[in-house]
């Protein structure tokens, strides 16, 4: 790598940030569009249905299409997809049709333009930071995918997952023998309390992206992290829900994605988890 202050690669990751929270949005905004035609599709042919007159083409790819207002379908100029920066210019409105822009778009690009600054001032320059980076993109499109439409995409949790188990051969943050234990212990242990409160209550209570989500934290961080995320998952899942119903924002009945919240305390205790436990200990008297 190149001989450059830490704080100069920092700004990189968070420039390089902002331009893949860009993309972000178009992965969480179209992926799941995709799937469910995708779906439609083949069920029909399962179920060997006639196709409709008029079959409707299917939602824009991610990659070949060009970015276009949702609202009036107008291609949109280069200066209106400067990350962040577009929206504020535009001040939340399509420049054609005058729509508002959904906050959605500036967040994610802030959002991704931070954490990734963060990755490579935690680890540095290195193997472990382009790691950390794709682990972190890999989520925020997870978290947002779910947040909108309460899909975990295969598309996105099983790389994340093989993904993990081949970096434990370096390896770069957890052993081959902990990798395989966790990716395992993290997809049963949630498998298992899915079946236990179906088998209980005739309902579910997670869908089986969930899973698959914990079982990429174990593959990534072992074993001994799944705990303290499932706990730390459970809390920030535990406040968000109870603010929302408070503030008339959320029914009690409406069932409320995890894997956001599985990411956000996955993706902590990937940056900090070392200094959380420490400070566990201390507060504890364990340590």
């Amino acid at each position: 790598m190149l001989q450059l202050p830490l704080a100069l690669w920092t700004g990189f990751a968070a420039v390089l940030g902002l331009l893949v929270g860009s993309f972000l949005n178009v992965v969480i905004l179209r992926l799941p569009a995709r799937m469910e035609a995708e779906w439609e599709q083949e069920a029909r042919e399962v179920l060997e249905l006639e196709a409709e007159e008029e079959t409707a083409p299917l939602p824009p790819g991610i990659v070949r299409e060009p970015s276009h207002c949702p609202h009036c379908k107008h291609p949109l100029a280069i200066r209106d997809n400067i990350p962040l920066l577009g929206w504020l210019l535009l001040r939340g409105r399509c420049r054609y049709c005058k729509a508002p822009i959904s906050i959605q778009y500036p967040l994610v690009e802030l959002l991704t333009g931070v954490l990734s600054a963060i990755i490579v001032w935690k680890f540095g320059p290195g193997w472990p930071a382009l790691a950390g980076l794709a682990f972190t993109w890999t989520l925020v499109a997870l978290a947002g995918i779910d947040f909108r439409t309460q899909l975990l995409p295969d598309q996105l949790t099983y790389p994340l997952l093989w993904l993990g188990l081949l970096l434990a051969l370096a390896p770069l943050f957890t052993a081959p023998a902990p990798a395989i234990l966790g990716a395992a212990i993290g997809y049963l242990s949630l498998w298992s309390v899915y079946w236990l409160f179906k088998l209980l209550t005739g309902k579910e209570g997670m869908g089986h992206g969930d899973f698959k989500l914990l079982a990429a934290m174990g593959a990534w961080m072992g074993p001994t992290a799944l705990l303290p995320v499932v706990l730390l998952s459970s809390l920030i899942g535990a406040l968000v829900g109870g603010t929302q119903i408070l503030l008339g924002q959320r029914a009690r009945e409406v069932p409320m994605p995890f894997g956001p919240f599985i990411a956000a305390a996955g993706w902590v205790w990937f940056v900090a988890g070392d200094g959380l436990l420490q400070y566990y200990l201390h507060l504890t008297g364990l340590r």
